[in-house]
């Protein structure tokens, strides 16, 4: 799959303002500094089409970005961020579940995980929360350029092993050298092609 235009449209808080309703969504969601935007503008080539930040807790709203003027790629708030306050968790809950419950056209969810690091319960509890709703899920794990190669093996498996997940569910992914992107592309051009 080739990513010929991308473009943000707009930030939503509730399903209801999605502008239209009648393409294809790939979602992506995983906990505040996990690399989302980075990984995001590397799927698309460009340097700031999604928002980067040092600060955790950027993302504060549901993002829309318009892809190949064909479909949405979906940002979710980043979780798991201490400093944000019970009041704004609960409305991120809200939202979140919101867009979740009312989608008919999600294609694939993107869970992305740190690869330097095993999943979090948060991570744990999202995998499962979207499991619940029987979402497509795959699991990016980022920030790959940062794991030794000694260690890939060991990282790789803990991930599987606590998220419960088959392997090839798992993409070991790097905003920095590309690495696993192409597969990534490949799932989205499967989504576009209708083969699931």
């Amino acid at each position: 799959m080739e990513i010929k235009s991308s473009e943000y449209i707009t930030s939503i808080v509730n399903y209801d303002n999605l502008p239209n309703k009648e393409i294809n969504q790939y979602l992506f969601c995983g906990r505040s500094n996990v690399g989302k935007s980075s990984f995001i503008n590397a799927l698309v080539n460009k340097k700031n089409l999604a928002r980067t930040s040092q600060n955790p807790g950027k993302t504060q709203t549901i993002n829309l970005y318009l892809i190949n003027e064909e479909f949405y790629f979906v940002d979710l708030p980043g979780y798991g961020y201490a400093k944000v306050s019970k009041e704004k968790k609960k409305s991120f809950g809200i939202m979140i579940e919101n867009f979740l419950k009312s989608t008919t056209k999600l294609k694939v969810c993107f869970l992305l995980v740190d690869f330097r690091h095993k999943p979090t319960e948060d991570d744990v509890l999202m995998y499962n929360y979207l499991a619940y709703y029987n979402f497509n899920i795959k699991v990016i794990a980022t920030k790959a350029d940062k794991v030794k190669n000694k260690d890939r093996k060991k990282n790789k498996e803990l991930i599987i092993s606590i998220l419960n997940i088959k392997p090839s569910d798992l993409i070991i992914t790097s905003s920095l050298d590309n690495e696993g992107l192409y597969l990534v592309k490949n799932l989205i051009n499967d989504g576009q092609n209708d083969l699931f």
